[in-house]
């Protein structure tokens, strides 16, 4: 049985499943009418998350052992007054390397930690005092961190990525940062003023848990890959196949290093799938080529936008592929994107997506 939990700008939808059948069933609601800007669940501790965005109260950040039932609000993610901030949206939650310890995104960009299972979260000020942060600049997303890899087994070692902010490394546990941007290229910017741009729109990134030290990454304008942690990028999206370098979602085969998928959009100016085509573009080959995958995908006049956090993989052989979209619809492939079914439809405009494994 599949578990997807589908954040929506209405609701939390928990969608149920067995693997590779045609259609998923509505398994609960919680939250009807806010917006569930991202939910996962912790494979650790079976604990399930919700970052929701009331109309009026704003951001806050839930748990419970069982989404059909009853939901605790967490103690924040919330700035400490000496900050002078507040938190506009919780953009991610993950599970760290160490014990029970989880990490949230939010913008504007910062990073938080806990260390009790998520029901408690506390600033990581050293990255919150970066003296970088005076030349970051807000994305059409609002400044935020998005992106969070840890180091399977090494805690310490994280990887964040942030709109638009560059990529920050930490070995130690979050006391220091550092910039990973070497290689990145941003197009988006005049050619004489990229070289040592702060403002770096990084879209996603994505960790292989089998090879730590390689990352993918969707930029705006451009795939790349990492080979050394994230201290330097290679361009594998120019001219090897992919519609548009343009887009938001990435998903990794989490058994196997050498295979990423992305779902390009038109262009920064026209947010949707390129040519009226839904694809999923695969590579096997650490980006070398990229092919596309739509057997069972919308091939006509579909317009469809893939946010950032609406797109993941389930750790299974082979790699299931599961994303939502802005106009309502589901769409999963349990035999690694060969085919696909359109598993909901009908549904809120769906931010987030994660398979609870």
């Amino acid at each position: 049985m599949t578990e997807l939990l589908a954040g929506t700008k209405k609701g939390l939808v928990v969608l149920r499943g067995k693997r590779g059948s045609r259609a998923f069933e509505i398994a609960s609601r919680s939250f009807a009418g806010e917006a569930v800007e991202f939910a996962t669940r912790d494979p650790r501790s079976g604990r399930y998350f919700a970052a929701v965005t009331h109309g009026q109260f704003g951001p806050h950040l839930f748990w419970s052992d069982d989404p059909a039932g009853r939901w605790e609000q967490a103690e924040g993610p919330a700035f400490p007054a000496e900050a002078k901030a507040a938190v506009e949206r919780i953009w991610v939650v993950e599970p760290g390397a160490g014990e029970g310890e989880l990490w949230c995104g939010v913008a504007p960009a910062a990073l938080f930690r806990s260390g009790d299972g998520g029901k408690s979260w506390s600033l990581v000020e050293s990255l919150w005092n970066v003296p970088e942060r005076e030349h970051w600049s807000p994305g059409a997303g609002g400044m935020c961190l998005h992106s969070i890899c840890p180091w399977p087994g090494e805690p310490r070692r994280l990887a964040v990525g942030i709109s638009a902010g560059g990529v920050w490394l930490t070995d130690d546990g979050g006391k220091t940062w550092r910039r990973g941007v070497k290689g990145l290229v941003p197009r988006y910017l005049p050619e004489e003023a990229r070289a040592g741009a702060h403002a770096l729109c990084v879209h996603h990134i994505e960790r292989a848990p089998r090879q730590p030290s390689t990352l993918y990454m969707q930029f705006h304008g451009g795939v790349y890959r990492s080979d050394d942690a994230g201290e330097s990028w290679i361009d594998i999206g120019t001219g090897r196949g992919l519609p548009s370098d343009f887009g938001f979602p990435l998903a990794i085969d989490p058994g196997d290093p050498d295979r990423a998928f992305v779902i390009p959009l038109a262009a920064d100016t026209d947010r949707v799938t390129p040519e009226g085509r839904v694809r999923v573009y695969e590579t096997r080959n650490r980006g070398t080529s990229w092919q596309p995958l739509a057997e069972g995908l919308p091939q006509g006049h579909a317009y469809l936008t893939v946010l950032r956090q609406a797109f993941c993989s389930e750790a299974a052989d082979p790699v299931g592929l599961y994303f939502g979209s802005q106009s309502g619809e589901v769409f999963g492939s349990a035999d690694g994107g060969r085919t696909w079914a359109t598993l909901a439809s009908r549904l809120p405009p769906v931010l987030s997506m994660r398979c609870a494994e």
